[in-house]
């Protein structure tokens, strides 16, 4: 998998307080290097609602206004990444249904399919999960794949025993490739946009775009992104769910 990149959004402010910046930055934690086309497709929805913006890449910029991150900090965030479902994602294992594991203890001394990478759903919550149970793979008996689809494909091509997931971005492939979740997790915050050390009220408009964009809008955008975020949405909205990390 490449290394996770960094997508810098240099946005032109409109009128502000004193002191405000003359650009705003977004920045946002990739988990791939090719980004030149959802970078460009960003670009044209941001504009087309009011925020316009330079997509370039590079390093996070310490004056950001808003970044999006994966994992969770201390401070909330002002859009959560959510699944398939608009719900925050559940980590999971998955395995064969033809192999019959009644439960992750059954993994033990398997082969298992990993994600690279800082999402916690592609290795940590999974892995600490068969921990509880006193299972520890060890190192050679994990493969780690680019992505939550390539993890997969270890599964199906019987390269491995199980495969991480997100609950609800397996979901619709389950019952076709004869997969069952073995192991699911609660639900996690597992990646957002956080306001930025710079944020001003210039970046609401910019705010107001990204909590519209879904991956059924525009999947080129969300390439970026881990393949189990399919929108973002208000934390006020999911702060009824028992969320936990």
């Amino acid at each position: 998998m490449a290394a996770a990149g960094l997508l810098a959004i240099t946005v032109p402010a409109g009128p502000g307080t004193a002191g405000e910046l003359s650009e705003m930055r977004i920045s946002i934690q990739s988990v791939t290097e090719v980004t030149d086309v959802a970078g460009y497709r960003l670009t044209r929805q941001l504009a087309e609602g009011g925020c316009e913006a330079t997509v370039q890449f590079g390093e996070a910029e310490p004056d950001a206004v808003l970044e999006f991150r994966i994992g969770e900090t201390a401070i909330e965030a002002v859009l959560v990444a959510s699944n398939r479902n608009g719900d925050p994602p559940r980590p999971a294992w998955v395995t064969r249904r033809t192999a019959g594991v009644g439960s992750i203890t059954e993994l033990a001394g398997r082969d298992l399919a990993t994600v690279a990478g800082p999402d916690p759903l592609g290795a940590r919550l999974p892995l600490a999960a068969l921990a509880e149970v006193g299972v520890r793979p060890a190192r050679e008996q994990l493969y780690e794949a680019g992505d939550y689809s390539s993890a997969l494909g270890l599964l199906l091509h019987n390269n491995t025993h199980a495969a991480v997931t997100e609950v609800g971005f397996v979901e619709p492939m389950l019952e076709n490739n004869g997969l069952v979740v073995t192991w699911a997790g609660n639900p996690v915050r597992a990646g957002g946009w956080y306001r930025g050390a710079g944020w001003n009220r210039s970046a609401l408009a910019c705010e107001e775009v990204l909590a519209g964009l879904t991956r059924r809008g525009d999947r080129q955008i969300f390439m970026v992104f881990p393949e189990w975020v399919h929108g973002f949405a208000r934390p006020e909205r999911l702060n009824s769910e028992e969320v936990s990390q």
